[in-house]
């Protein structure tokens, strides 16, 4: 158990297209609650989808002008939501990497200019380590090892977690990530930005069974994953058929969407027996997919092990994550780290 006084943690984050600043309010354990509360005063997020949709992705530039011209705005209104002055921030934390370089430094250059004016401590975390702790809001039952499966637009992996802070990348994507896959098959159909939650909406009205799409690197001995073989079956896929109408549109949607599922799943699974994990965790923009959390919670449950996955307000990319991952690695770490945008940041051991 950790042991420690109440605090408040500022989180930004600017790693894409989101700008998003949070503050959270970390109590110490008491009697009745003896891992401590977590309290979200305010997870201000300002998305920048509309901005990016006519593009079909996210343009770097214009992520970065967007970060500049909202992280002022965004900054006061968390701090008014939260009810709280910089005087009482206790730690600032902000994301610097994995993501858009130049989107990245637009969120430290902020947060370092808050830390010298204010004079606060300002502490460096990964945007997937956020993901993971996504977790930790509400789940008091979670107990280590832990295996996490975070699936989002730019990544998937499989990553074990020993205690607070103890990361082991176990398995990772060879090529495309889950969302990406997602989203290009999107693209493939002419359906929108962005895809992904597109796709998953006219699956529930398609056969997953309709299609016969390829379950890649499923049957490997490792943990990593490939999703570049599955979306080029789609693409072939697509050709093939011709002109097609909206209920093989739909089928085509819920065959690829449960391949991508059957991967995902068994191979988590898999890895859980075999590091004996105690608990399964959920995390990363695609675990707002309904299917996915049904299919894994099912799972999971007949093994017996403990499941975790974030409320959807948490699946995306936000501040409140990055503010509870800053907490725990303040408590744990006694590593001082450069603050750099890294577009290439590794889970690591803190």
């Amino acid at each position: 158990m950790l042991s420690f006084p109440s605090m408040k943690i500022l989180g930004i984050e600017t790693s894409c297209d989101e700008t998003s600043i949070a503050v959270l309010e970390v109590n110490p354990p008491t009697r009745k609650a003896s891992e401590g509360t977590v309290k979200v005063l305010s997870n201000i997020v300002s998305s920048q989808v509309k901005i990016h949709a006519p593009y079909g992705g996210v343009v770097p530039s214009l992520a970065a002008r967007e970060h500049e011209k909202n992280l002022k705005p965004v900054f006061e209104k968390a701090l008014k939501e939260a009810k709280n002055e910089m005087s009482e921030i206790n730690l600032i934390a902000v994301t610097v990497g994995p993501g858009l370089e130049i989107a990245l430094w637009k969120g430290i250059n902020f947060s370092k200019g808050l830390a010298q004016e204010f004079k606060k401590p300002i502490i460096a975390i990964n945007h997937l380590e956020g993901h993971i702790y996504s977790n930790f809001f509400k789940s008091k039952k979670i107990k280590f090892p832990a295996l996490n499966l975070i699936v989002s637009g730019g990544h998937t992996q499989l990553v074990l977690m020993t205690g607070h802070g103890k990361f082991k990348i176990i398995g990772e994507t060879q090529d495309d990530a889950a969302g990406e896959a997602f989203d290009k098959v999107a693209k493939m159909m002419n359906l929108g930005y962005p895809g992904g939650p597109i796709v998953s909406k006219l699956a529930e009205k398609g056969n997953p069974k309709k299609f016969q799409l390829p379950r890649p690197m499923l049957n490997q001995k490792n943990y990593n994953f490939s999703f570049s073989g599955l979306k080029t079956a789609v693409l072939y896929l697509l050709k093939e058929l011709g002109q097609i109408n909206q209920k093989t549109m739909a089928d085509i949607c819920a065959s690829f969407q449960q391949a991508v599922i059957d991967v995902l799943v068994q191979k988590t699974i898999k890895a859980a027996k075999e590091y004996k994990s105690k608990s399964i965790l959920l995390s990363g923009g695609v675990s707002a997919n309904k299917l996915l959390r049904k299919t894994l919670q099912k799972e999971t449950k007949k093994l017996k092990m403990f499941y975790s996955q974030p409320d959807f307000q948490y699946t995306t990319d936000n501040a409140a994550m990055i503010a509870l991952a800053g907490f725990y690695k303040n408590k744990v770490s006694k590593k001082s780290e450069k603050l750099i945008a890294s577009p290439n940041l590794k889970i690591k051991k803190w």
